[in-house]
C-alpha cells in the first residue's frame, strides 16, 4: 500500500508542476499567436509562420522519444536525467506547443468584432487581452487545461518505462516484471480515477463559467 501511495503522490507532483509550466508559458504563447497571425490585430506573418512550424513539429514527436532526446536538458536542470522530477522537464516541453495551439482555438472563438471596438474606442493591446480576450475565451480555456492535464497524465504513465516513477512505473515494476496482475489492475485504476476526477472538476468549472458569462469592460 505504501508504493500506491509513493507512486500516486509522484503523479500528483509530476503532473501538477507540468501543467502549472506548461499554463504559464503556453498561455501567452497563444496570446502571441492570436494577435500575430494575418488576420490579427498586430499581424507578422513570419512571426506566426515560425511559431507555428516549430508548434506543430514540437507536437509531432513522441513523448517516449522525446524524454529520450531532452535526457542532456534534464540532467543540467534538476541533475539527472531519470526520476520523477526530470521527467517534469519533458512533460512541460511536449506540454507547452499543446497549450499554446488549444489557447490560440480558444481565442478563435471570441467575437473578432469586439476585439476591433475595443481597439478603435482607444484600449490597448494589453487591456484587450485582460479585460475582453482571456474572460471571454475563459470556458473554452478551462475546458482546454482540462484536456491537457489528462494528456499529461497518460505521458507520465508512459514515463514509467524508462524510470520516470510514478503509477507508470509501478505498474511496470511491480505489476508487469513481477507478473502481479493486482499491482498492475489498482494502478491502472487509480489512474483512471485520476482522469476522471479531473475531467469532472474541468467540466464542473467550464459548466459554471459558461453559465455565469463573461462581462467584458474596458
Amino acid at each position: 500500500m505504501n508504493e500506491f501511495v509513493r507512486a500516486t503522490l509522484e503523479t500528483v507532483y509530476m503532473v501538477l508542476t507540468s501543467s502549472i509550466i506548461s499554463v504559464v508559458i503556453g498561455l501567452p504563447l497563444g496570446v502571441l499567436l492570436i494577435l500575430v497571425r494575418p488576420e490579427g490585430l498586430r499581424p507578422k506573418p513570419n512571426l506566426y509562420r515560425a511559431i507555428d512550424v516549430t508548434i506543430n513539429v514540437l507536437r509531432s514527436i513522441p513523448f517516449m522519444i522525446l524524454m529520450i532526446v531532452v535526457f542532456p536538458l534534464s540532467r543540467l536542470l534538476v541533475g539527472r536525467a531519470t526520476g520523477t522530477t526530470a521527467t517534469i522537464v519533458p512533460l512541460a516541453i511536449l506540454a507547452i506547443p499543446f497549450v499554446a495551439r488549444i489557447m490560440e482555438q480558444s481565442f478563435l472563438e471570441v467575437d473578432y468584432g469586439v476585439l476591433e471596438a475595443g481597439l478603435a474606442s482607444g484600449a490597448t493591446i494589453g487591456q484587450l487581452v485582460r479585460t475582453v480576450l482571456i474572460p471571454e475565451a475563459l470556458p473554452a480555456l478551462v475546458n482546454g487545461v482540462t484536456i491537457t492535464i489528462i494528456n499529461i497524465i497518460g505521458n507520465s504513465a508512459m514515463a514509467g518505462a524508462i524510470g520516470g516513477g510514478g503509477l507508470g512505473d509501478l505498474a511496470i515494476r511491480y505489476g508487469l516484471y513481477r507478473r502481479n496482475s493486482l499491482n498492475l489492475f489498482v494502478a491502472v485504476a487509480i489512474t483512471i480515477a485520476f482522469v476522471q476526477i479531473v475531467q469532472f472538476l474541468g467540466r464542473l468549472i467550464e459548466n459554471r463559467l459558461r453559465r455565469d458569462g463573461t462581462s467584458p469592460a474596458l
